[in-house]
């Protein structure tokens, strides 16, 4: 096993490396390494890590969107639905524009 002490970063070879990357095995100084999930990965594996992450939520990502734009749809339609609903309750002298001439309206 190789000693840390002794072992320079992988990016910057003047500078003494501070962790070793669990998943490629290399060793980094203290601005070449991040933490991520508990664990200290360099700048490439961690990229590596997130693209993979990334991937998995595509997959699903058109499902949602596909599922957002049915949801709104049917808000739209029952909207619009209850729209009409409403306007078919008034009386057909409304709709015919005769209902101001009636004197419907107290004191016409």
């Amino acid at each position: 096993m190789q000693d840390l002490t002794h072992q320079r970063c992988h990016n910057h070879q003047s500078r003494e490396a501070v962790a070793r990357c669990p998943e490629c095995g290399r060793f980094f100084c203290r601005e070449c390494i991040t933490e991520h999930a508990d664990k200290a990965l360099c700048a490439t594996c961690l990229e590596k890590k997130l693209g993979a992450d990334k991937a998995s939520l595509n997959r699903f990502q058109w499902f949602f969107r596909l599922g957002h734009f049915f949801l709104g749809l049917m808000i739209l339609y029952i909207l619009f639905y209850y729209l009409a609903q409403t306007l078919l309750a008034f009386p057909s002298s409304f709709h015919e524009g005769t209902l101001w001439q009636s004197g419907w309206w107290p004191g016409s």
